[in-house]
């Protein structure tokens, strides 16, 4: 049977204009980095999906290499699509990068034109689509002429396979550059996404800045640091934490003094009516220049509770100064 998705979805969420473009993202978007590949049940994803777009939740964000194993989760992604969104997808906006390693040999990663082009080739077999709405360059390739990754994402979007051009974990000088080129070339620029949150915020030392003055809207991901910045890891390492696998996030990240410093977070966001996760979505949508934050979720209850971010109450200048003095005490690094 279709999914015959929910008549009120534009109800209730929240968009924002990306950049100087004509395109508005949802201020929560889903992105399919760690809970769509072949590790999760193919239920529980589509669960995940199909609620989402039900609450306004239009774009949705992979990478070639999403998973485990890499490619798996635009397959799975392609598998749900075909079941229950294609009647949807001009209300979607789907996102695919290309530039960590996905196949072996010279030509399985980085910036060259033949790499990113194939790749791009291979995901859109993966999702099943014609097009992505959004294709990214997911990583600067110091060895490779910026003028030929860039003329890969032109290439993109004149042969019709993606409708905008991004880039992902670029430094502040390859943004101006980058903004350059693609203007010349007369390619739309529309995004650029970077990690960002209360733990992570090297975008603030020029990124922001930078995106800003090209026009270009920015999306955060890891806005909960992996997990970090929720009651996750308030009492410990869950046996079946990310933390507990090691894979991207380590023990030895949760220091005595991260974790009193979550512990007062989570102090802060009692006495703002949030959870710990809602207070750190909300303080990455506090800036104007980030479009939306991504978020992962293994389970609709996580999505509906991250989603309800919009609700939250704006921050005082008072609580934005706390949240420094602790991030500061606590060895975060603030540009």
């Amino acid at each position: 049977m279709v999914h015959l998705a929910a008549e009120n979805r534009y109800d209730s969420m929240q968009y924002q204009r990306c950049g100087r473009s004509g395109v508005l993202l949802p201020k929560v978007s889903l992105g399919l980095w760690h809970n769509f590949g072949d590790t999760h049940p193919l239920e529980t994803q589509r669960a995940v999906l199909r609620r989402a777009f039900d609450l306004g939740v239009t774009h949705i964000d992979l990478a070639n290499n999403y998973g485990p194993p890499p490619g798996s989760a635009e397959t799975n992604f392609g598998s749900i699509f075909a079941q229950d969104f294609r009647p949807y997808r001009d209300e979607l906006f789907i996102a695919s990068k290309a530039g960590h390693l996905m196949w072996p040999g010279p030509y399985g990663e980085w910036g060259s034109r033949k790499y990113v082009l194939a790749s791009l080739d291979q995901s859109l077999s993966r999702m099943g689509l014609d097009y992505v709405d959004v294709f990214y360059s997911h990583r600067f390739d110091p060895d490779t002429p910026l003028e030929e990754t860039m003329g890969a994402l032109d290439s993109a979007v004149r042969q019709g396979k993606a409708l905008y051009a991004g880039v992902s974990n670029y430094p502040p000088e390859a943004i101006a550059e980058a903004a350059a080129i693609l203007k010349d070339l007369r390619t739309p620029y529309l995004i650029n996404q970077y990690p960002y949150s209360i733990l992570q915020r090297g975008v603030e030392g020029g990124v922001l800045q930078a995106s800003d003055e090209a026009g270009v809207g920015v999306i955060a991901f890891s806005p909960l640091a992996q997990g970090q910045l929720t009651d996750r890891y308030l009492h410990g390492v869950p046996a079946d934490s990310r933390m507990a696998l090691g894979h991207f996030l380590k023990r030895e990240t949760l220091t005595e003094e991260r974790l009193s410093l979550l512990h007062a977070l989570n102090k802060l966001a009692e006495g703002r009516g949030q959870t710990l996760a809602q207070l750190a979505l909300a303080w990455v949508l506090r800036d104007p220049r980030v479009v939306s934050v991504l978020i992962g979720a293994s389970s609709v209850a996580q999505l509906e509770q991250n989603v309800s971010v919009l609700d939250s109450p704006a921050f005082s200048e008072a609580e934005l100064a706390e949240i420094d003095r602790l991030s500061a005490e606590a060895g975060i690094e603030i540009p």
